[in-house]
């Protein structure tokens, strides 16, 4: 069994595969996002973060090749199977057939394109910010099916059903850990930080 990744060599990886600024914050937000929901279940953190950093790896560069390349990528390296399984399983039905499995797994699925909703929300906000961002937004938006058109709301409600919540505990929860980030993937906006 290969050594578990650090964050720092996960972050190292990602940036060598990737320079888009937009990419870089989406792989920030999911990280943030991954190491909530860790917490909440009293996993790993580490793990799930350095998880939801990679999800991305091979986008930039191989974007018609997801989940295959960073496969590939991530085997050349040495990294775990159960890091590379649970990647690539947030492309499930979309690009590749690793199915997620562990809660990790369906964690990342649900919120990866959920993340991307919040982020179009909040930048659509006058305060640009995910600290103030109400559930309720998200799920106005979340219907009007022409905005954020590219967002994939199926596979939002595939991975609800997945881990047995309902949507709205999913957006609050994603909402929670985003705000975690703030600063680091831009949405800290026009809003100070409310004493937790």
């Amino acid at each position: 069994m290969a050594a578990p990744l650090t964050r720092e060599q996960a972050w190292e990886l990602l940036t060598e595969y990737n320079q888009s600024d937009a990419l870089l914050k989406h792989a920030l937000a999911v990280e943030a996002v991954m190491r909530h929901f860790a917490r909440l279940y009293g996993e790993d953190e580490e793990k799930w973060g350095v998880i939801g950093l990679l999800h991305d790896l091979d986008y930039e560069q191989f974007p018609e090749q997801h989940c295959q390349k960073t496969a590939e990528i991530m085997r050349e390296r040495g990294i775990d199977e159960e890091y590379i399984h649970a990647v690539c399983s947030h492309g499930y039905g979309i690009c590749c057939d690793v199915e997620p499995i562990h809660r990790m797994e369906k964690v990342l699925y649900a919120i990866d394109e959920l993340t991307g909703l919040i982020n179009a929300v909040c930048l659509m906000r006058p305060s640009r910010s995910v600290l103030d961002l109400e559930v309720k937004s998200v799920v106005k938006k979340y219907k009007q099916k022409n905005f954020a058109a590219g967002v994939d709301r199926d596979v939002i409600e595939k991975g609800c059903q997945m881990l047995g919540i309902e949507m709205n505990e999913l957006i609050h929860e994603t909402i929670q850990g985003m705000r975690t980030a703030a600063e680091a993937i831009g949405l800290k906006g026009a809003v100070e930080m409310a004493e937790q």
